[in-house]
């Protein structure tokens, strides 16, 4: 039974996004100036939603969804403030879009950061379910601790599971075409999660339309993920749709089970203000008949409401938007010091601390350091969980990286994924939204493109576009380089891609010491932290490389990320000719080994970046301006990278230093690395190359 004050809420709801669609319309030429789209059509279902989700619920709206905003108890002024880039605006501080929410407010539902690439949203609200699930399974977390996390509120009496959280992803029906929505719905059926997918389907992409683009509805498409319940309903209808939602919604929070609902709603405004309805559509008339506002009118009176009473509601709501849109209007504009605020979440790693070499303590190959670090971390912090291809329990990880943990953990917190790399790194968005820290593994950096997606529009921006309220607390570790044959797909480096997405950390090691304590730096790190593991340097087992193996340092050494290593030291001399070698990971022993075999230790000075991002700009200029000449080595090949990047940087800060100008030295132009040994090794640098480049130099 439906209560007269739940009608009353939902139609004021529904006038209130109709006043906003029809004052963005009146006041064009103002509210247009950033782009914006609204809920006209779809309010019913987005009123049903958003009215019966609790405190400690999660939801990802799309960008149509303002309706649900308000539902949850959002103003028309903090929407409105959002639609003009306000200083003020509650999201992104005047940084995103119109209907782009990120909230954290301990009397609301949850909004982690998203982002309207369309679909995109799956797998971070995928990944909060997925958190919530591993919050609530074995003894790791007592009930009355499971959800006091992260926020500031009690979540009531775990034992009513009544009161469970669920998490609700809400999509557009021409999205659920993404690939990337297939991998929520696949590990959503898989793991049994309790989320609930809600697809309001108008029937258009943009211009084209659902029979120039989908083979069947979402209803359809989701009968083949065995295991999550669907209903579709007509999305106008409020009766229907507001107790669908609630059954719905018990399902999940006492069955802790995935539900998708199919609501069938006419697009009755403006696919956005910049792209107008008018030019494309051969709809309007019939979709004009389906509107859900007169229809939730009809049923305030047939369900004792006088005309007069529906009238002050929608009188109202016109008053309420009107006086909102003036303030709004007024409010402050964001200042230019404001662009450069929460780009990163502050962290408490700033100094090197612990023993990075005890006495007594055995000298081991770097895999085993990143994997003793692990294990310490997940032994000291329940929050701590593992996931990705093949590291659990039968393997360890395709290189034994993860080894024993799973036996040591349990399999719900150290866990093989299916071959989906965006999921992979897509979910952290949601398993770190709910208090905890996931350490995820790209099994191959040639593998990492089909999560770059992830990693760039959702990972990489959740902080600086949320206003700093929600970054991604999560650890992507990738295996990369050359080694050992490995051929074209197991052998890449990619680290200038990743390196030009902003808002995330890049380690890149040369050791077994400097890996475990940026492991430590990046696990206590609130940022997404991205750790290239050069695969040759694993096991120590290439010719050259036996300085990647080090003592174990301690479990309490942290290694700051930004921190660069000058492991061959000079004195500035006026007699010799001098330079400076800046590489990191693999470069390091080839600069090594070169610098040894020539006997010119005491006139070449190595700088260890270590990390890419942050860059420690300080030390490599330093050693630059000291040594008077530059040599940048990187395994990529140098055309267009970061090696190449740097090296015109040190151009520019040390010209007047520059005896010669800076150098570079990275693998051939060639687009892939080939299998045959010996073309390997003609594509990739090695000792005598790096030699051969210094003796250019020095002679210069």
């Amino acid at each position: 039974m439906i209560s007269k004050e739940i009608y009353k809420k939902a139609f004021s709801n529904l006038c209130t996004a109709k006043s906003l669609a029809e004052l963005y319309e009146e006041n064009f030429k103002v509210t247009s100036k950033y782009v914006h789209a609204t809920s006209r059509g779809h309010e019913v279902i987005q009123t049903a939603v958003g009215m019966q989700l609790l405190p400690q619920d999660y939801v990802f709206p799309y960008y149509r969804d303002d309706s649900i905003l308000l539902g949850l108890g959002m103003t028309p002024k903090d929407v409105m403030l959002q639609l003009l880039a306000k200083k003020d605006d509650p999201f992104s501080g005047g940084r995103t879009y119109y209907a782009h929410p990120s909230l954290n407010d301990p009397d609301k539902p949850k909004i982690p950061h998203q982002s309207s690439a369309t679909g995109m949203q799956a797998i971070p609200a995928t990944g909060v379910a997925l958190g919530m699930k591993y919050r609530e399974t074995g003894d790791l977390f007592p009930k009355e601790d499971q959800y006091k996390f992260l926020l500031n509120y009690d979540t009531p009496n775990l034992a009513d599971k009544t009161q469970m959280p669920v998490c609700v992803c809400s999509l557009g029906d021409a999205c659920v075409t993404e690939g990337e929505v297939a991998e929520a719905f696949q590990m959503a059926a898989l793991k049994q999660l309790p989320i609930l997918y809600v697809v309001q389907d108008n029937g258009w992409d943009i211009s084209a339309s659902e029979a120039e683009t989908r083979a069947q509805n979402a209803y359809e498409y989701i009968q083949g993920f065995k295991g999550v319940e669907a209903f579709t309903i007509d999305g106008t209808d409020f009766n229907k749709t507001y107790t669908t939602v609630q059954k719905a919604l018990k399902i999940i929070r006492e069955e802790r089970r995935p539900v998708l609902i199919h609501a069938k709603v006419p697009l009755l405004n403006h696919h956005t203000s910049g792209v107008r309805m008018e030019w494309y559509r051969d709809d309007l008339d019939e979709a004009k008949l389906r509107d859900p506002y007169p229809k939730m009118k009809a049923l305030l009176l047939e369900n004792n409401f006088t005309a007069d009473e529906v009238e002050a509601i929608e009188a109202l709501a016109r008053v309420k938007v009107k006086e909102d849109y003036q303030e709004a209007l007024t409010a402050e504009d964001p200042k230019p010091a404001d662009l450069f605020t929460h780009d990163f979440a502050p962290t408490p790693i700033t100094e090197e601390k612990g023993e990075r070499s005890p006495a007594g303590a055995d000298k081991v190959v770097m895999v085993d350091c990143a994997l003793f670090a692990i294990e310490e971390l997940m032994k000291k912090h329940k929050e701590c969980l593992l996931y990705g291809q093949d590291v659990g329990g039968r393997l360890g990880g395709v290189f034994r990286e993860a080894a024993t943990l799973a036996q040591k953990f349990g399999d719900n917190r150290v866990f093989n994924t299916a071959i989906q790399e965006a999921f992979i790194i897509g979910s952290t968005v949601g398993v770190s939204a709910v208090g905890l820290k996931p350490i995820v593994e790209v099994q191959f950096a040639d593998y990492i493109w089909p999560g770059l997606n992830q990693l760039f529009t959702e990972v990489s921006r959740s902080c600086y576009l949320s206003n700093g309220k929600w970054p991604v607390s999560m650890v992507l570790r990738v295996p990369i380089g050359a080694y050992g044959s490995g051929g074209p797909y197991h052998s890449s480096s990619v680290e200038s891609v990743v390196s030009n997405i902003r808002g995330i950390k890049i380690a890149y090691p040369s050791n077994g010491a400097d890996l475990k304590g940026l492991m430590k730096a990046a696990y206590y790190d609130p940022n997404p932290c991205v750790i290239f593991e050069h695969k040759g340097l694993y096991w120590s087992k290439v010719p050259g490389t036996k300085a990647a193996t080090s003592v174990e340092p301690s479990e309490d050494y942290v290694l700051p990320f930004g921190k660069a290593n000058l492991i061959q030291e000079i004195w500035k001399q006026e007699e010799a000719e001098t330079m400076s070698i800046i590489t990191y990971g693999m470069g390091v022993h080839w600069a090594l080994n070169a610098t040894e075999e020539l006997g010119l230790q005491g006139q070449v000075e190595i700088v260890d970046l270590r990390t890419l991002y942050p860059l420690d700009e300080e030390s490599i200029m330093k050693s630059v301006k000291k040594t008077g000449k530059c040599l940048v080595v990187t395994e990529e090949p140098s055309d267009n990278t970061f090696a190449r990047a740097l090296s015109g940087k040190i151009q520019e800060v040390c010209f007047t230093d520059l005896d010669a100008p800076v150098m570079t030295i990275g693998s051939e132009n060639m687009p892939a690395i080939p299998l045959n040994a010996t073309l390997e090794e003609t594509m990739i640098p090695s000792t005598a190359k790096v030699k051969a480049k210094i003796e250019k130099l020095l002679a210069y």
